[in-house]
């Protein structure tokens, strides 16, 4: 464990300067994908909200032009650091209007994928705010956590339900060492204890897992499979980037690393 923590702590060094704008990209990638095929696939998402809502072809149209602009403007603010927060908070409310028009809350799998989504959100709005904006800041406090630190909680809680649609609850033996291991991370990461280790060895074993679960590029386009494992692909690498703000932020002060410090 302590070979492991060192070699966390080496990377971590060696990648300080641009780990974060790796897990920016990472984490507005799901959104840049999905707006771009917005823009390709107009008429099918047009013609889909129509026939699943039977709002008529005006409402859907203004839905999907809300969901393209919205999604890329988006990304285009979060990657050039402006306005933050607004794009934070604009892309949640997109997860929440997805959610219902595609009829995502009613499967459990999607739904949780798309909370952990919006966990990676909420690290990014964490990452976003300045610690200290009043006339006292830069003195210490007891026992107090700024609204940075208990986003940072619940951004790390909400991404590990990620993990929780991967647990396969198979007897095979292999199945159920994954499933140990990768429940044991997860317990760690959400706690907050070797959160930097766990998150980043979650971070290697989602990108395997997305690497062989999720080859998009070996389907056709054609065929419907290729969407489906395109999308599925480009969300689980946006879940990766809220690991990696984990990893580059830390656990903030809720969590056991901190509470660690005072023992």
């Amino acid at each position: 464990m302590g070979t492991a923590e060192d070699l966390a702590d080496q990377f971590l060094r060696v990648t300080k300067r641009f780990l974060p704008h790796v897990a920016h990209l990472c984490l507005i990638s799901t959104f840049l994908e999905d707006g771009i095929r917005m823009w390709f696939q107009w008429n099918e998402q047009c013609d889909y909200i129509n026939m699943a809502w039977h709002c008529g072809n005006f409402l859907a149209t203004i839905f999907v032009l809300l969901n393209m602009v919205g999604q890329l403007g988006g990304c285009i603010l979060v990657l050039s650091r402006k306005f933050v927060p607004y794009a934070c908070c604009g892309l949640f409310v997109l997860i929440a209007m997805q959610t219902v028009a595609y009829s995502i809350l009613w499967d459990l799998k999607f739904l949780m994928r798309n909370l952990a989504l919006g966990g990676g959100l909420l690290l990014l709005l964490a990452e976003s705010r300045s610690e200290g904006k009043t006339m006292f800041a830069g003195v210490p406090t007891m026992d107090t956590n700024s609204p940075r630190q208990y986003m940072q909680l619940g951004g790390r809680v909400l991404l590990v339900l990620m993990f929780m649609t991967l647990l396969h609850f198979s007897m095979n033996a292999l199945m159920i060492l994954q499933d140990i291991v990768g429940t044991t991370l997860i317990i760690l990461v959400a706690i907050g204890f070797k959160t930097k280790l766990a998150a980043l060895t979650l971070v290697i074993w989602l990108f395997a897992l997305n690497l062989i679960q999720n080859p998009f590029w070996r389907i056709p386009v054609y065929k419907p499979m290729h969407d489906f494992l395109k999308y599925d692909f480009f969300q689980t690498m946006s879940v990766i980037g809220g690991l990696l703000l984990v990893v580059a932020l830390g656990p903030g002060g809720v969590s056991m690393d901190e509470h660690k410090k005072k023992w």
